[in-house]
């Protein structure tokens, strides 16, 4: 679904981003970790569009985008959760997931899955998002990037600052959403995590960050033998 070949990228004369290479395959999960400044965050924005690469390609099913702009991509078929969630707080539950739907049509239902997904977000469709946890936010920025079902779905830290309830209906929805696809097509998932044993609960493969870099890289299911927790332990 995504290859990623190469790409550097830099910030003034810093370089942030050294070689960086890796594939995301459907009904998959791949988990970015690493320390705090090492560049996950500039990596998943690159793959947005939202941060230039100097070089190096960006492919979505084999079709290239790395010069394509962060709306093309989303067209194409990614959907992004920012850190931070960036929702809109005073609208409604309801406009934020229209929201997600801005370049359909304007008669588009949205989708009643989600209601299925995150159950809460039918309780709260008409309260403004300002007014919702921290978890629910993040609940509502998943849903709203689902909203017009995307084959790719990049998520940056995903469980930060949220209850540990809300993290478990997270990784339960993401583990479906890999398993079972989205709307009748296979997804693949691209996920920053710090919270490293969420992190390895859900991947099936992983690639570890250094400096810009990847340093480590394998299969979900070796994390532990391998050490990766001493990798990204600050």
């Amino acid at each position: 679904m995504l290859t990623v070949k190469n790409i550097h990228q830099y910030y003034g004369g810093s370089h942030i981003l050294r070689d960086v290479s890796f594939e995301a395959h459907p009904g998959q999960i791949t988990v970015l970790l690493g320390r705090n400044g090492v560049g996950k965050t500039t990596l998943l924005k690159s793959l947005m569009g939202l941060v230039p690469i100097k070089s190096g390609s960006i492919e979505l099913d084999g079709q290239p985008i790395q010069k394509k702009t962060p709306y093309e991509r989303a067209r194409a078929g990614m959907g992004f959760v920012p850190q931070g969630r960036e929702i809109f707080a005073r609208l409604t539950v309801e406009e934020n997931l229209r929201m997600g739907l801005a370049y359909r049509s304007g008669s588009t239902p949205i989708p009643p899955e989600l209601y299925e997904l995150f159950p809460v977000l039918r309780q709260m469709l008409h309260r403004r998002g300002g007014d919702l946890s921290g978890g629910q936010q993040q609940q509502l920025a998943i849903a709203r990037a689902l909203a017009p079902g995307p084959r790719l779905l990049i998520l940056d830290e995903p469980t930060e600052g949220i209850q540990p309830s809300i993290i478990k209906d997270i990784g339960r929805a993401l583990r479906r959403l890999a398993t079972e696809g989205w709307k009748g097509q296979k997804m693949a998932i691209v996920l920053c995590e710090q919270y490293y044993d969420f992190a390895e609960e859900l991947a099936d493969h992983y690639l570890v960050m250094e400096r810009g870099e990847v340093i480590a890289r394998g299969e979900g299911k070796d994390m532990q033998a391998q050490g990766v927790r001493q990798l990204v332990a600050i």
